[in-house]
């Protein structure tokens, strides 16, 4: 798989995760059962008339896992940088859902540079969100990828 095709599989898998992550909290559908449904269903599908790009299943797999496997230690990076008085109870659950992914692969995947992290994020957000909300996921992300990939002391 060519860079360019690698690099569009990976925009659908983190919009494909989110998707995913957002459908789990609303209606609390097991993790198996959930990235079934979406490898069966979604990823790549034809709905409509509408080809959706083959998502890199792998990716969306390690996205969605690893977002429920670390579901606390994110949460904290994110209510940690909010505002005071803020609280991600508060933060509807698409943005909810976008920040963990981004927080994940921030904290998980230092294989994906921070700057292709905080940009897909921004561009899923700009999906659900005018442009307010995404400069908050790309400040949000950003604060979180300084302390995360920040370079050991020595």
């Amino acid at each position: 798989m060519n860079n360019a095709a690698r690099s569009r599989s990976r925009s659908a898998a983190r919009l494909a995760a989110v998707q995913a992550l957002y459908q789990q909290e609303m209606e609390g559908t097991p993790l198996a059962r959930l990235i079934k449904e979406f490898h069966d269903h979604r990823l790549g599908a034809t709905i409509g008339d509408t080809q959706y790009v083959d998502a890199e299943r792998s990716f969306f797999d390690d996205v969605v896992t690893g977002v429920d496997a670390r579901r606390d230690e994110i949460d904290q990076a994110i209510t940690a940088r909010l505002a005071k008085g803020w609280s991600l109870k508060r933060l509807d659950r698409p943005m909810r859902a976008i920040l963990r992914a981004g927080a994940y692969e921030l904290l998980a995947r230092n294989d994906v540079p921070v700057g292709s992290v905080i940009s897909e994020y921004v561009d899923v957000a700009h999906a659900f969100y005018d442009k307010r909300e995404s400069g908050f996921v790309n400040g949000l992300l950003d604060a979180i990828a300084k302390e995360a990939r920040a370079a050991p002391a020595g």
